[in-house]
């Protein structure tokens, strides 16, 4: 009695795995891909970018100081520059609040009203107060409020 398969069905098998393999090759090197996909913003970091706004003598007390500020940033092969006006508030001797200027209605730029004391949209009829909270108009958020920080005697953002 002869055990051995023929030829024809010992090739077949040879090929059946070599095209698993190859399935098995592809399917593992897609995991990774989309596995690192997904978790690259669990696991990386995020790079603190604080940015000198002003001195803290330049701030005068309860009153919106806008200062524009320029954060550089990669943009694929070039690097963009681009400007960012903020309201920076001293609330005592070095309590800074910072907001941003961007009206949460639809993006126009907000401007410090002296005589009414309030941050007004030009476009829309948005107003604000000085702690950013929303007093009429349409929009529906207060202004973003951005992280602050005094060293040396230099208020520093993070954007």
């Amino acid at each position: 009695m002869d055990t051995s398969l023929p030829a024809d069905t010992t090739r077949r098998r040879f090929l059946a795995r070599i095209v698993k393999s190859i399935h098995t090759f592809i399917t593992a090197a897609v995991g990774v891909v989309v596995g690192g996909t997904i978790l690259s913003p669990v696991f990386g970091r995020r790079k603190e970018n604080w940015l000198t706004a002003a001195s803290l003598t330049e701030v005068p007390d309860g009153q919106p100081h806008p200062v524009t500020i320029r954060v550089a940033r990669s943009d694929g092969y070039n690097q963009v520059i681009e400007r960012r006006t903020v309201f920076l508030i001293k609330n005592g001797a070095s309590e800074i609040t910072a907001l941003d200027s961007t009206c949460t209605h639809l993006g126009c730029r907000v401007s410090w009203d002296a005589q009414a004391k309030l941050l007004r949209c030009p476009c829309h009829g948005g107003v604000y107060d000085t702690t950013g909270a929303v007093k009429a108009g349409p929009p529906p958020a207060p202004l973003a409020r951005i992280v602050t920080r005094v060293e040396d005697g230099q208020v520093q953002v993070q954007l």
